[in-house]
């Protein structure tokens, strides 16, 4: 009996499969009829404006596509609606890349025609749901679609959010983006998000031992979005943290104690987490050794108000 059971197991989860891969239009719907995807909100990182161009993507698709202000090399190019909507306007947009890379080409000695190439901005709490255990959605994706998709490994500047970068053939990144749809559905963002903002071209960025921290101005913006999103108060803090943007202000220090068994999940594989928490919130962070008998651990932060709040908020966010 467990023979024949575990064969019709095998059977079912084959024919879920094939469904979702061979009917993804017809089920979109479905979910769509059933109340579970009201509206669906897809981030994507671009070059240039093109007012136009938009004005009629938004006619055609029905999809609110909204682009990002600001002297900005890079714009977040935002597409809200039903996912019928927002697929076509992804088809639009793809089609509208191939198109400019033809006319590239007319002008170029060169032979073979580049791939047409998008990168979406995902909450980096789905991402694991994209990529799949050891993988495995990422590759079905891959092979199912024709697209060559890569999750970045580090978060992008200052942001809970990863770029995820698609590649192919119009229809195939069309495709692509219809099972990231899906598993984006089934996966909400875990906690709250910190949204990349692609920096003023005028900004300053220093690069220092391969980090990336933005200036005192940057790190208050980011301190204040956090705190919007999480009703939290920094230790011992009763006034607000920024009563005036003092450029330099003190540097201080705070301490926190967090039980043994949540230390892990902050300090991350091989001190991957408790690295990029360092490097967003600009703050220096020890974590004191295990003291025998006691079941909490001490972390001290040294930096800015502005850099132990960030810092305090995304170890609470861990």
């Amino acid at each position: 009996h467990a023979g024949l059971i575990h064969f019709w197991i095998s059977l079912i989860t084959s024919c879920k499969t094939f469904y979702i891969q061979s009917h993804l239009p017809e089920m979109e719907s479905k979910v769509s009829e059933g109340g579970l995807n009201v509206t669906l909100t897809i981030r994507l990182l671009m070059h240039g404006k093109k007012g136009e161009t938009v004005k009629k993507m938004r006619e055609e698709s029905g999809a609110r596509i909204n682009i990002s202000e600001g002297n900005c090399p890079e714009r977040i190019v935002t597409i809200t609606g039903p996912t019928d909507a927002i697929f076509k306007a992804f088809a639009m947009i793809a089609y509208k890349f191939e198109e400019d890379i033809t006319n590239s080409m007319s002008n170029s000695t060169a032979t073979s025609k580049p791939p047409v190439t998008l990168r979406l901005v995902v909450p980096a709490s789905q991402c694991g749901s994209l990529i799949g255990k050891g993988g495995s959605k990422i590759k079905e994706i891959r092979e199912s679609t024709g697209a060559q998709v890569q999750v970045a490994g580090d978060m992008l500047p200052n942001s809970t959010e990863r770029a995820v970068t698609i590649s192919g053939t119009p229809d195939a990144i069309i495709q692509c983006v219809k099972q990231i749809c899906v598993v984006m559905l089934e996966s909400p963002p875990k906690g709250a998000t910190i949204p990349y903002r692609p920096k003023p071209a005028s900004t300053p960025v220093i690069f220092a031992g391969g980090q990336v921290r933005a200036d005192p101005l940057q790190l208050t913006k980011l301190h204040q979005l956090a705190m919007q999103q999480t009703p939290f108060t920094p230790l011992g803090q009763t006034t607000p943290a920024f009563p005036g943007l003092d450029a330099s202000p003190p540097a201080s220090t705070h301490e926190l104690t967090i039980p043994n068994d949540l230390i892990g999940c902050i300090i991350g594989r091989q001190g991957t987490k408790i690295n990029e928490i360092r490097q967003m919130s600009g703050a220096q962070i020890k974590i004191a050794n295990a003291t025998e008998g006691s079941s909490e651990r001490q972390i001290t932060i040294t930096g800015t108000p502005a850099n132990i709040s960030l810092a305090q908020y995304l170890i609470n966010a861990r």
